[in-house]
């Protein structure tokens, strides 16, 4: 019984703390200028086949149905709350494509977004981190970057572990603002 009341009182504190947290963020966001990372959508398992290859989607871990409802949510959200984006870049795997394209419509991709989780692409991981720097470094806009990515980026950049289909706001010096979670 005292477990349920201290699990009632930490509702009761917590709800009004994240509602300012999100406040907080999506005032942040739309003040412009930072980045957004987003873990591709949901896309059971982890990893990718054997028989893996960059340009066929069809032997790649793909978005699920729930995947894609998720990804409708996402660019729901940005148009809900209005905010700005300049640019969508997406890794080139077909399921951060698919996220970026349900969710913005209309993305580019770069490699420095793609996976290095694979062993036959861990050997990219340093250059793909040199040209990810490189390129925040000569981002200017008032409005925001969102780059559709894989768990292994994020985590290496952010040291953060995202869920599918999460939003991780950072600022340009890769500081976490916060996180924004989105269902399915």
């Amino acid at each position: 019984m005292k477990f349920f009341k201290f699990f009632i009182i930490l509702i009761s504190l917590t709800t009004p703390i994240k509602a300012d947290l999100n406040k907080k963020l999506l005032s942040q966001l739309e003040e412009g200028g930072k980045l957004i990372f987003i873990r591709h959508a949901y896309a059971p398992g982890s990893g990718d086949p054997n028989n893996f290859n960059l340009n066929d989607c069809s032997t790649q871990r793909n978005l699920s149905n729930e995947g894609r409802e998720q990804s409708k949510n996402i660019g729901e959200f940005f148009k809900k709350n209005k905010i700005s984006i300049d640019k969508v870049l997406s890794s080139e795997w077909c399921r951060c494509k698919e996220t970026a394209k349900i969710a913005f419509k209309n993305f580019s991709t770069n490699s420095f977004l793609n996976s290095f989780f694979s062993f036959e692409y861990v050997k990219n991981k340093d250059k793909q981190i040199k040209m990810l720097n490189d390129y925040v470094k000569k981002f200017k806009s008032e409005k925001n970057l969102i780059l559709v990515t894989h768990y292994v980026l994020i985590f290496e950049v952010l040291n953060y572990a995202p869920s599918s289909g999460e939003i991780v706001v950072s600022d340009k010096n890769f500081n976490i603002l916060g996180t924004i979670k989105i269902d399915y």
